[in-house]
């Protein structure tokens, strides 16, 4: 019974193996890996399969699972690298971020919240962006390379563009002989 315990243990170590990144090639369709096995093993272009619509490139030192099918050590495929150097620590309960090791992340926080964290945000869209809530808001400047263009009332701390509008269109002065000068010929 012993040996066939023994037997069995090593059937499925030759299945699988904890693996360690040494090198990654992320320019093919399926990337491929190099890494260090348990016992010092090494293999060179492994593929690492990916989840569709996912990508990324580990550095050196980020561990996965190797599989072996049937148990052919000459051919694998390495799944779910990780590295818990960069990891996100303290997520609450079905909260779930994308991050990476220069601190970047975008977080889906419980509450319906979703976070991102980075020095520069670029969104690339051909037709258009679309916001569909009630309100934005900016701890910053808003600059825009084309004309700002609304359908409802623009206004600051002091008054609206309305309110504005409405003032220099009655507003008068005092004329040069002291009496009041007319409405502007112009109406803004």
């Amino acid at each position: 019974m012993k040996n066939a315990v023994a037997m069995l243990q090593r059937v499925l170590l030759r299945l699988w193996s904890r693996a360690v990144v040494r090198g990654v090639n992320s320019t093919l369709a399926c990337q491929q890996v190099d890494i260090s096995l348990v016992a010092g093993e090494i293999k060179n272009g492994m593929e690492y399969l990916e989840p569709y619509g996912f990508t990324s490139t580990a550095h050196t030192g980020a561990e996965g699972v190797a599989l072996f099918l049937g148990g052919d050590r000459s051919h694998g495929v390495v799944i779910s690298l990780a590295d818990r150097r960069y990891r996100i620590k303290g997520l609450k309960s079905g909260e779930v971020a994308i991050y990476t090791d220069e601190g970047d992340s975008i977080m889906l926080k419980r509450g319906r919240l979703i976070e991102a964290t980075t020095d520069t945000f670029i969104i690339h869209a051909k037709n258009k962006i679309v916001l569909d809530t009630q309100q934005v808001e900016t701890q910053g400047k808003i600059t825009a390379a084309q004309s700002i263009v609304s359908q409802a009332e623009v206004q600051d701390k002091t008054g609206s563009l309305s309110t504005m509008r409405a003032q220099y269109n009655t507003h008068n002065h005092k004329g040069d002989s002291g009496g009041i000068t007319g409405k502007p010929n112009q109406q803004m």
